[in-house]
């Protein structure tokens, strides 16, 4: 049983099982070096390849080019695996993190763990295939069918950090008004009195129970934001200090360490402490059991958090983030923004925060392409229109068109995220557009529940690039059109002004959204006015 084998079936007092189980090696041919390894080979002529960081994929592919990534204590602030795979059919993997770097026509890859490298496969889908039935096996489950069949709502972007009892259902209630379809709302950071205090500001609440009740009627489930931080300042890091030492410890190990991140300075859950991991789900179990929230946006558990401080366990900062994103695991709603090493989970896992700019909105394909590719494929392109809230600050006046053309990116992927209203920004037309596309998902929603079902078997992504799906085509550099599944053709458009766009189909014949049937393989000039989304289903070879 491999490492990601034993995540769902563990329990709190066996946590550090997944950090301590030995691999068993694939019986196929591999290239291999003894633990604290280096490798190097070349790149072979035209061969592209993806891996790593997701949040480099709008870099990828990488091959003559240089780019370099040094994994330990660094995920990017995402997702991230010890993977690079390639359209040759070869693939890369450790244990550990990898320190690599392409460079020259050549390879070179150190890491603290066994390095594999295997050169069996002949095409992108079959380096995939290969590594993930071995490496990171698909659990054979998904996160709650919801996600994939309706939209899901944050607070966010609206509310930032007044979040409150009144606000929140005026935003549902908006939702519904304004003839959106109901699905997931998020309720984001600062609803609780304090990190580390696990009840609703009373301030802002005045009946936190019965505005979830309230919600539920609306026709939504509920999820909170929640983070592994103890504010100092709490009874509870008082009571965790003294009593139970949950907490990381300062380099002397006599008091917790207190680490610097966006909100401030707090305290950090020790989740490599079978206690600490227990403790924490504890308190999340008492939310949903006290409030019936159905799940939780679980964030801020960055490995950059756990460098050069003190666990129970002696483990590293990519490890800690690991165990932070398996408590993801006991809740069927639960969404990240950070992991390490979770391929094949039924995790939601959502891009870093955009800003709300085009070259963002340009990246969401080629990052969701390359999430997909380390292993993710249930996967949520980050909040409509952007989710930095910094961005939204420097734009006072915001970019009508580029919500639109966001919306549109979102709509046939696995999830869509609307945060700021539409309603509030929008004009009548722009705003008719989005509620289109928000009704394209909800409707395409059995369709895409049935592709994540596929994936939660066969660990596939569900956005695939056209390399994927169509090898040996040239295609490998198309990085603003894409595949849902094998047979929807998405090419949204992703430039400012734009009315046409080229679009490549591979073979066989397409039919668009518009009707039109398209022989493919061809390449045809496709008109798009802001108000279409051009999308084909493949009807025949």
């Amino acid at each position: 049983m491999t490492r990601s084998r034993i995540h769902h079936h563990m329990n709190t007092d066996k946590s550090m099982l997944l950090l301590s189980l030995p691999l068993l090696f694939p019986l196929f041919q591999v290239i291999g070096q003894p633990a604290g390894s280096s490798m190097e080979t070349a790149v072979l002529p035209g061969e592209n390849w993806w891996g790593g960081n997701m949040v480099d994929g709008r870099k990828m592919p990488f091959g003559e080019g240089t780019y370099q990534l040094d994994q330990n204590g660094n995920i990017g602030t995402n997702h991230a695996q010890p993977f690079f795979l390639s359209d040759r059919g070869r693939f890369i993997w450790s244990e550990e993190p990898l320190k690599i770097k392409f460079s020259g026509g050549r390879i070179t890859a150190e890491s603290t763990g066994r390095i594999i490298l295997n050169e069996e496969g002949k095409t992108l889908r079959e380096a995939f295939s290969r590594a993930c039935r071995t490496y990171f096996p698909p659990a054979g489950r998904i996160p709650h069918p919801l996600f994939f069949s309706r939209p899901q709502y944050n607070t966010w972007i609206e509310l930032q950090y007044d979040q409150n009892e009144d606000d929140v259902l005026k935003y549902a209630a908006s939702i519904i008004g304004q003839d959106f379809p109901p699905g997931i709302i998020m309720i984001d950071d600062n609803w609780q009195k304090n990190y580390g205090e696990w009840e609703f500001s009373c301030e802002r609440f005045d009946d936190p129970w019965g505005m979830v009740e309230l919600l539920h009627t609306m026709g939504f489930k509920v999820m909170l934001w929640v983070c592994p931080f103890v504010a100092s300042s709490t009874p509870t890091y008082r009571e965790l200090a003294r009593d139970r030492k949950l907490m990381f410890a300062s380099p002397d190990k006599k008091l917790p360490a207190i680490v610097q991140w966006w909100n401030g300075q707090s305290a950090l859950l020790d989740l490599s402490n079978p206690e600490g991991m227990a403790w924490y789900k504890e308190q999340l179990q008492h939310l949903i059991d006290t409030y019936d929230v159905d799940g939780f946006k679980l964030d801020a558990g960055d490995a950059i958090f756990y460098r050069g401080i003190y666990g129970q366990q002696d483990i590293s900062p990519n490890a800690h983030t690991e165990l932070h994103a398996s408590v993801g695991l006991d809740f069927a709603f639960n969404e990240y923004r950070a992991s390490w090493k979770m391929g094949g989970q039924p995790l939601v896992q959502r891009l870093r925060d955009k800003r709300h700019n085009w070259d963002d909105l340009a990246a969401l394909i080629p990052d969701m392409i390359a999430l997909g590719l380390i292993g993710h494929p249930f996967s949520c392109p980050d909040m409509i229109g952007g989710g930095e809230v910094g961005s939204f600050w420097d734009n006072p006046e915001l970019d009508e068109e580029l919500i639109v053309r966001s919306t549109q990116v979102s709509a046939l992927m696995p999830m869509m995220q609307f945060s700021v209203a539409p309603w509030r920004v929008l004009g009548p037309e722009n705003l008719a557009i989005c509620r289109d596309m928000a009704k394209l998902h909800a409707g395409m929603g059995d369709e895409i529940l049935a592709l994540a079902l596929v994936s939660a078997n066969t660990g596939e992504p569900i956005v695939r690039s056209m390399e994927y799906v169509f090898p040996g085509n040239g295609y490998a550099l198309i990085r603003d059109q894409f595949l849902l599944g094998d047979e929807i053709l998405v090419a949204p458009v992703v430039a400012r002004g734009q009315r046409e766009r080229e679009v490549v189909f591979p073979k066989g014949k397409w039919m668009g959204d518009d009707g039109n049937i398209i022989q493919g393989p061809s390449v045809k000039m496709i008109v798009a006015p802001l108000e279409r989304l051009p999308w084909f289903r493949k009807i025949s070879e």
